[in-house]
C-alpha cells in the first residue's frame, strides 16, 4: 500500500457496534464480501478507522493517536503496519481494494442473469421452504378486500423478512388483484454513490426460478438517462431492495406471466445541484418521462413495485442519541411523507424532506419520488406501518406498505 495519498476507509462498508462478552468490537458488513464474513474489529481499531476519512495524513493521524494516548509517543512506523493491516484485510480504499473490485465488475457483467444474493441468508435457499416461509408471511395479515379500481403500484418494504412480515402481507395480499405481463421495480441502491439510477439486463434467479428482464424497455430507458445513470450495473449484484420483491413476484403471479425492468434510485441529496423537486426533474426528466411513457404503453398491462424503507435513526445511522429519543419526530417525518405520498402531493412530499434535511435519512425517498412522478392519475391507501428496534446499536429503521389504484 503506498501513503502517498490520504489513507480512507472504503465508503461501502457498514458497521455495527457488538460486545463480546464485556469487550466492545466493531462488525464490519461488506456488500462485495471482500472482508471475511463475520470480521470483528477490537474498539480501539474502530477508533483509529474513524480518523482515515480522506482528508488527513498519517502524520495528521499520528498526532491524533498521540492525543488520543494522552501524549504517549506513537511512530510512523506504527501508523504504517496498521494501515497495512487495513489493507491487507480489504478495508481501506486502495489500490489492492480497487483492482479486486474491478475484477468483481467484470465478472458481473459478464453475467446474462443475476444470481440471487440472499438466499439461504434472508430466506430459504430451497424452493418448498421458501414457499412455505412466503405462505407463513402472507397468512400474518386478514386478506385484502377487493379493490373498486385497478390496482397500478405497490410500495413494500425491504426490511428483513421477519421482521416487516405483517408490513410486507398487507401490501403483497393486493396482488391477488392484478394480472400483470411486466413489473417495474424500484429499489434503493444502498451502495449507489452520485448516480440517480442504476439498471441492468439481466434476468433475475432465485430459488422460485428465472424472470426474464424487458431487455427492450430497459435500453429505452438508457438511451433516455444515459448521462444520469451509472456506467454499468455492479449496483445490482449484492442489493436485496429488488431481490425481495422479486420472490413475492413470482410467488404470487402465475409463472412465466411477467417480465421485470428493475431500476435502482440512488440517494438524491448527494447527486443533485440543489436539494428540490424542480433539480430533479431538471436532472432527471427525459428518464421520468420514459419511464412514464413505458407505463402507458397499451400493449401491457404494467405494474410498478417499490422496495422502500423510511427512517433510520440512532447511532448505527450517524446520529449521537439513541433511536428512542429521536422516534417521536421521525414518526411525525414518516407519517407526513406517508400522508402526501399517497395522496399523490409531490411537492408537499418533497417539501417535508427538504424542511428536514434528510435529518432521518429515508432511504427510500428516491425510489418514491421516481413513483409519484410517473405514475397515470392514482389514489394510494397506507396498508400499514412499524417501527423495528435494533437494541444492541440502539438504533431503529420504520417500514410501510402503500398500495395505488388507477383514480
Amino acid at each position: 500500500m503506498t501513503t502517498n495519498k490520504n489513507p480512507r476507509i472504503r465508503r461501502d462498508l457498514e458497521f455495527f457496534p457488538i460486545r463480546q462478552g464485556n469487550n466492545p468490537f466493531v462488525l464490519v458488513r461488506d456488500p462485495l464480501g471482500l472482508v471475511e464474513e463475520g470480521k470483528a474489529v477490537p474498539w480501539p481499531l474502530y477508533e483509529f478507522m474513524t480518523l482515515l476519512d480522506g482528508t488527513h495524513t498519517v502524520r495528521d493521524i499520528q498526532m491524533a493517536l498521540i492525543r488520543q494516548k494522552g501524549g504517549v509517543l506513537v511512530g510512523t512506523d506504527e501508523v504504517e503496519a496498521l494501515l497495512a493491516h487495513l489493507d491487507e484485510s480489504f478495508l481501506l480504499d486502495t489500490k489492492k481494494y480497487e483492482h479486486a473490485r474491478e475484477n468483481m465488475v467484470t465478472q458481473f457483467a459478464a453475467k446474462t442473469a443475476r444470481p440471487c444474493s440472499h438466499s439461504g441468508r434472508s430466506y430459504p435457499d430451497k424452493p418448498a421452504n421458501l414457499k412455505k416461509r412466503l405462505d407463513d408471511i402472507l397468512k400474518t395479515q386478514p386478506p385484502a378486500s377487493k379493490p373498486e379500481a385497478r390496482v397500478v403500484a405497490l410500495a413494500a418494504p425491504h426490511i428483513d423478512l421477519s421482521v416487516g412480515a405483517r408490513v410486507y402481507a398487507s401490501g403483497y395480499q393486493w396482488l391477488k388483484y392484478t394480472s400483470p405481463s411486466r413489473v417495474i421495480v424500484l429499489g434503493v441502491g444502498h451502495q449507489m454513490m452520485g448516480d440517480l439510477f442504476c439498471l441492468t439486463e439481466k434476468d433475475f434467479e432465485t430459488p422460485l426460478g428465472v424472470v426474464k428482464n424487458d431487455r427492450n424497455m430497459v435500453k429505452e430507458l438508457w438511451d433516455a438517462g444515459r448521462a444520469i445513470i451509472s456506467e454499468n450495473d455492479f449496483g445490482h449484484r449484492a442489493e436485496h431492495s429488488v431481490e425481495f420483491q422479486v420472490i413475492f413476484l413470482q410467488h404470487l403471479l402465475p409463472e412465466d406471466s411477467f417480465t421485470i425492468i428493475p431500476i435502482l434510485c440512488g440517494p438524491l441529496m448527494p447527486s443533485l445541484a440543489g436539494y428540490s423537486r424542480s433539480a430533479y426533474m431538471e436532472t432527471a426528466g427525459s428518464f421520468l418521462h420514459a419511464l412514464s411513457g413505458i407505463l402507458s404503453h397499451g400493449d401491457h398491462e404494467t405494474l410498478v413495485v417499490a422496495g422502500v424503507d423510511l427512517s433510520h435513526i440512532g447511532p448505527k445511522f450517524g446520529h449521537n442519541m439513541p433511536a428512542t429519543h429521536l422516534q417521536s419526530q421521525s414518526e411525525r417525518h414518516d407519517q407526513n411523507l406517508l400522508k402526501a405520498f399517497s395522496n399523490m402531493q409531490t411537492d408537499v412530499f418533497w417539501e417535508e424532506s427538504v424542511r428536514v434535511k434528510d435529518q432521518f435519512n429515508v432511504c427510500g425517498f428516491s425510489a418514491m419520488a421516481c413513483l409519484m412522478e410517473v405514475l397515470p392519475p392514482s389514489r394510494g391507501q397506507v396498508l400499514g406501518y412499524e417501527v423495528w428496534h435494533e437494541q444492541p446499536t440502539r438504533s431503529a429503521v420504520s417500514f410501510a406498505a402503500v398500495v395505488f389504484t388507477a383514480h
